[in-house]
């Protein structure tokens, strides 16, 4: 195994150095790209119609590029951008040339500018093309912002308060922003900011950009920024320290276990200090997260668990910084759902934590957190740490280590049952290389856990390469990942293999090899926006290098300008069952065999500025020795901007010869949405799983009083589906926080 590794890490060296000699030594969008930033000596009333004075001397940014669909042109309306400082904030005031029939999907947080009219900001007061800030701005004022790292897509987790206000009339709409410097991370001395603006036009299906950023690359991506031009230093931040206090109360009553119904009560807070100006100590006592949505039902029809995604804001914020590592989704040493969560997403009691993260130098950046839960049931106390250092090398690269380490507070008789239980502990290390461009990113890593008992087997290493080009993409990656490989606060999604028949799950390393290519056709003229052509292949292995699986995919996608999409794909599978398993309730498991099926799927969306709008999945083909029919999709109606409706459906049939057993799996998974404001909104899941056997219904009620201080009010009911609904739990909670600058 080790010898595959070195030889495909030599491989994809080999491509580095070949793309690095052809890749451009670099561009300097910032010479061409500059913006004067001027102080104002009177204040700005954020009412987005720009009557001061000040406006009318501040310097422009405009003349956008086209990022997408092609990026052959200026944009096809006009925006201008000006900006202008004080002692406390940062301001924008932008102008977007448009009709009056301006199109968005919401008025709710976060809710960022894909599918909407929208302006953005993007920020990068260190100007090391490395980290960043994202603020998004839709024509009816809804807010969305997030810290910007390298490599990492954007998730709306990072909350901070800023002001903003727009206006509609028949030829455009105007919005006017304020950003205190409080909210931002810099040094004082630092007078050349990078910075780029983003529109979004629904009506031409256009994003464009201040900077010319290539068709391949996010509208976001820090590589293409401009300049930002101080003539005197910025304004020193002052003491940035918050207070986030909350209370709960509620009701919660458990017919599954035969609790009766029981009133509850409770209270913490969070706390935020800037220690520096670009270094923040985050501190949680209590935490609750009861007002967080829940996850989202899902069908698997793979022999491994699904991922999901982290939703609690305290450990989205600077996540990072930890949880940068490994390959995203599949395999990460840190993931934060192993703090305060079982393995079914049930909670465990947090005492408390505390966060500092940030910059220490320029090019130094820092990750401490510890975070300590309590007894809950049978499971015992617990205590987290992790560290993280990143430091910056050349223009965009970086050198980054991790140490995690979890210790139980279990007694002595589970260790002596149990000693793998008893603590556990990673480290490692990894280089990321991206050149000036973006172009070309390669990455190597490191890491090994600790364990009682465990000395060998115990390593996780991957090596990778990806090259973006105007036309055609690629990447290559290599990974292996031992038997006795633990992540106790981390994930790794195919090392746990179920045995149905002796109903257990057994550890297994293995040697993954991926590759994927990807074409890329702009059409100039006519209603097409690209034409995208994808193949990728899997290749995995055991430990002892023997043939485990591998899977390969050719997709063609068709997306139009009129932002609708067509999408067909056949995928190739061939795996060796190790163990085992069963995809239905009843019947014989499928025996540990040899299986070769091929599938394929057709996919289909609608135009999503309408009113309704649609998104349609078929797909069938064989199925290890059976056969799978499946249909999914959605519907959705919007009437803007107050109330969207949608639903989201599967149903899977599956079929296997005689002893086996077949099954029929439905999911239905309506969503009600309706929002009086920008600061009313009431939202209601309901999602219904014969797979999970449960049926779920989570209404939330958000009333946002002040800025970064709300009022929940959550109801959540939970039933089986078979036999006859019956009820398992159901809870009401009150819940209120208040944002407190000190």
């Amino acid at each position: 195994m080790r010898k595959l590794y070195v030889i495909f890490t030599i491989l994809i060296l080999g491509v580095a150095q070949h793309l690095y000699a052809q890749a451009p030594n670099g561009i300097d969008i910032q010479k061409d790209h500059q913006l004067q930033i001027f102080r104002t000596h009177s204040p700005i009333t954020i009412d987005g119609e720009f009557n001061e004075p000040a406006w009318d001397s501040a310097g422009v940014a405009d003349d956008f590029w086209v990022n997408y669909p092609n990026d052959q042109s200026r944009a096809s309306q006009k925006t201008e951008v000006k900006v202008l400082f004080d002692n406390n904030n940062i301001y924008f005031a932008f102008t977007v040339h448009d009709s009056a029939n301006v199109v968005i999907q919401s008025l709710k947080r976060d809710l960022g500018h894909d599918n909407n009219d929208a302006v953005a900001i993007v920020l990068d007061p260190l100007n090391k093309r490395q980290n960043g800030f994202w603020f998004v701005l839709n024509a009816y004022n809804a807010q969305s912002e997030d810290q910007l790292h390298f490599g990492t897509a954007i998730t709306y987790s990072w909350d901070n308060k800023w002001f903003s206000a727009t206006k509609r009339y028949p030829n455009k709409w105007t919005a006017e922003i304020a950003i205190p410097f409080k909210t931002l991370r810099y040094t004082t001395d630092k007078k050349l900011w990078g910075i780029n603006f983003v529109r979004v036009d629904q009506k031409t299906y256009e994003y464009s950009t201040w900077t010319h950023v290539p068709v391949s690359y996010r509208t976001y991506d820090l590589g293409y920024t401009g300049a930002l031009v101080w003539n005197e230093a910025p304004p020193k931040p002052g003491n940035n320290i918050v207070l986030l206090p909350y209370i709960t109360g509620g009701a919660n009553q458990d017919k599954q276990n035969n609790v009766p119904t029981k009133g509850t009560f409770n209270a913490g807070f969070d706390g935020k200090l800037a220690v520096t100006p670009a270094l923040n100590l985050d501190l949680t006592v209590n935490p609750d997260f009861s007002q967080v949505e829940v996850d989202q039902e899902v069908t698997n029809l793979t022999r491994y668990d699904i991922f999901l995604p982290e939703k609690r804001a305290f450990f989205l914020e600077n996540s990072e910084i930890f949880g940068g590592f490994g390959a995203a989704n599949f395999i990460q040493p840190f993931y934060s759902r192993s703090i305060g969560l079982d393995k079914y997403g049930n909670k465990i009691p947090i005492i408390g934590g505390a966060r500092l993260s940030g910059n220490v130098t320029k090019s130094t950046r820092i990750g401490i957190m510890n975070m300590q839960t309590a007894d809950h049931g049978d499971y015992h106390a617990e205590n987290f740490t992790a560290v993280s250092v990143h430091q910056n090398l050349f223009s965009r690269s970086v050198i980054k280590g991790y140490f995690l380490d979890r210790q139980s507070f279990q007694p002595d008789s589970l260790n002596q049952k149990d000693p793998l239980s008893k603590w556990g502990r990673n480290a490692g290390m990894e280089f990321d290389y991206s050149n000036l461009t973006g172009s070309f990113v390669a990455t190597a890593s490191y890491n090994q856990s600790f364990k009682p008992g465990t000395t060998d087997k115990n390593k996780y290493v991957e090596a990778s390469a990806t090259y973006l080009g105007r036309h055609f993409s690629f990447q290559l990656d290599g990974l292996s990942v031992g038997t006795n490989y633990y992540t106790d606060m981390g994930y790794v999604q195919r090392i746990s293999n179920y045995d149905a028949l002796r109903d257990t799950s057994i550890r297994v390393g293995f040697t993954q090899f991926y590759g994927e290519l990807n074409y890329k056709a702009l059409p100039s003229k006519g209603g097409i926006g690209q034409h995208v052509i994808d193949l990728t292949s899997i290749v995995t292995l055991n430990p002892d290098n023997s043939f485990n699986e591998r899977t390969h995919t050719l997709k063609y996608l068709i997306s139009f300008k009129n932002t609708s999409s067509f999408s067909a794909s056949a995928t190739v599978d061939e795996v060796n069952l190790l163990y085992p398993i069963n995809f239905t309730t009843t019947g014989k498991p499928l025996p540990a065999a040899h299986y070769n099926f091929t599938q394929g799927l057709l996919t289909y969306s609608s135009d999503i500025r309408k009113p309704f709008s649609l998104t349609v999945n078929a797909g069938g083909g064989y199925f290890y020795n059976g056969t799978i029919q499946t249909i999914s999709g959605s519907i959705n109606w919007r009437k803007q901007p107050h109330i969207n409706l949608a639903i989201q459906a599967e149903y899977d049939k599956l079929q296997f010869p005689g002893q086996y057993s077949s099954a029929e799996i439905y999911l239905v998974s309506p969503k009600i949405e309706i929002d009086f404001s920008t600061k009313i909104f009431w939202t209601t899941y309901l999602q219904y799983n014969t797979q999970q056997n449960n049926y779920n219904i989570n209404s939330r009620f958000q009333y946002r009083f002040r800025p970064m201080s709300d009022i929940y009010l959550v109801y959540t009911d939970n039933y089986f589906t078979n036999p006859n609904l019956k009820n398992k739990n159901r809870a009401v909670v009150f819940k209120m926080n208040y944002w407190l600058n000190l």
